[in-house]
């Protein structure tokens, strides 16, 4: 895979698995914008990508706003004059049993997991969908998008609406060589999974135990499949939903 001359945009890039797509990306020759609210995350992995040697801009972006989203894009475009991949990424969660759940953690889940990522999409697509050699887009959906999660009804709900949403967009923009596809990671080693072994260390261990390969997942490797998707080695796929999971539930 060679990513020389691209610019490639992923949200999320400060930490876990968009940090880990983002120093792939990188080292396969691609420019990366790293698109986070936290800007010293955001900033720390751009400098781990400068010292790699590649080219790296960070844009501290609240996606959860559409107004930042347009700015952002706005931003990339004006200092590279294209977009040819976009990483949505950028995403939040709290594990806690539905009946719990008050609803401005709906709205919080609702408006990061799911209208972020359709805010992002639409501002780059402007741009995207003039571009004569078109492009290609990354989802991060999630495994509970297929098959549910207990303690997370929202959030399943929010990754399935991204699910159903990148099958949508790929219809729309295959006449524009833009291709979109989306990745159903199973539990990954990211901050938010550190949280829940901190609090649920029980509930951990249940979950490496149900997974064949018995273990989670660890960032790189969810970032391997993002970039094959992102690559020209994936140039006739389009509209897929790819479950990395390490066997978790096989559908």
């Amino acid at each position: 895979m060679d990513f020389t001359g691209k610019i490639a945009v992923v949200t999320g890039g400060g930490s876990g698995i968009g940090r880990a797509t983002s120093l792939k990306l990188a080292g396969l020759h691609a420019t990366v914008v790293i698109v986070d609210i936290n800007e010293e995350n955001g900033n720390k992995v751009a400098g781990e990508i400068e010292a790699l040697g590649a080219k790296s801009m960070f844009v501290k972006t609240d996606i959860s706003d559409f107004g930042q989203a347009r700015a952002m894009a706005k931003r990339v475009m004006d200092a590279f004059g294209k977009i040819d991949v976009l990483v949505n990424n950028a995403a939040w969660d709290k594990i806690q049993p539905f009946m719990d759940n008050d609803p401005a953690l709906w709205e919080r889940l609702i408006n990061i997991n799911l209208k972020g990522p359709i805010y992002v999409t639409r501002a780059i697509l402007e741009y995207m969908t003039k571009q004569e050699t078109g492009g290609a887009i990354v989802n991060v959906a999630s495994d509970a998008a297929k098959v549910g999660s207990t303690g997370e009804a929202v959030y399943s709900a929010t990754k399935g609406g991204i699910y159903a949403f990148t099958k949508s967009i790929a219809r729309e923009m295959a006449r524009y060589k833009i291709r979109v596809n989306s990745i159903c990671p199973g539990p990954t080693q990211t901050p938010l999974f550190e949280d829940v072994q901190q609090t649920m260390p029980k509930v951990v261990e249940a979950i490496k135990k149900a997974i064949p390969m018995r273990r989670v997942a660890n960032p790189e490797e969810q970032a391997n499949a993002i970039v094959w998707l992102a690559s020209d080695e994936a140039s006739y796929i389009t509209g897929q939903a790819l479950s990395v999971n390490g066997g978790l539930n096989m559908c």
